[in-house]
């Protein structure tokens, strides 16, 4: 029979946005310590963020996304499992952490988009609930192999990556005139 989980509450663990993480206030400075916090970072259904091992679990808190995204390597792949394999776009991303992960169905790219200032929160799925926000400089990137495409009738800038297309927003009123 495993042993009982410890339930110690709240540690006084944050990660900040900027992917920095703390504890009572303090940086920690070890990257390989943060990386072993990193690797027992779980999320609950109710969205609360917590680090398990067997013995102990206890809740930190994460201002916005556990993990950032600072690099994008772009290169063409081909699916193993299709009939006559055909290239493809292939995006992959390494976090703060030095975790790679490349977009596809289980790891999606989602853009939350401020309803009031129109700024895009971009944000790639690094584990079960645990995503990435996508850095400045990194959505740039992206949005320079963004492509118009038709989604349920509404026409949207997007890209692909593992042959599934994560839209990125509506496609501009200009582009659609430009098309047309």
């Amino acid at each position: 029979m495993p042993p009982l989980r410890h339930d110690c509450g709240e540690f006084s663990m944050r990660i900040a946005k900027d992917g920095s993480w703390h504890y009572r206030g303090s940086p920690i400075g070890r990257k390989e310590l943060v990386c072993l916090f990193a690797s027992v970072l779980k999320r609950e259904a109710d969205g609360s963020f917590w680090l398990e091992t067997p013995v102990e679990r206890g809740r930190i808190e994460v201002e916005d996304a556990p993990f950032v995204a600072v690099e994008m390597w772009w290169r063409t792949c081909a699916d193993p499992f299709a009939p006559t394999p055909e290239p493809r776009q292939c995006l992959t991303f390494r976090t703060n952490l030095d975790e790679m992960v490349t977009a596809d169905a289980d790891h999606p790219i989602r853009v939350a988009i401020d309803p009031r200032t129109r700024e895009p929160r971009p944000y790639v799925t690094v584990r079960p609930g645990l995503e990435a926000r996508i850095n400045r400089a990194v959505f740039y990137e992206l949005v320079a192999l963004a492509e118009p495409e038709t989604v349920e009738g509404r026409s949207v800038l997007g890209v692909w990556s593992q042959g599934v297309f994560f839209p990125i927003d509506e496609t501009p009123a200009a582009h659609c005139q430009a098309a047309e």
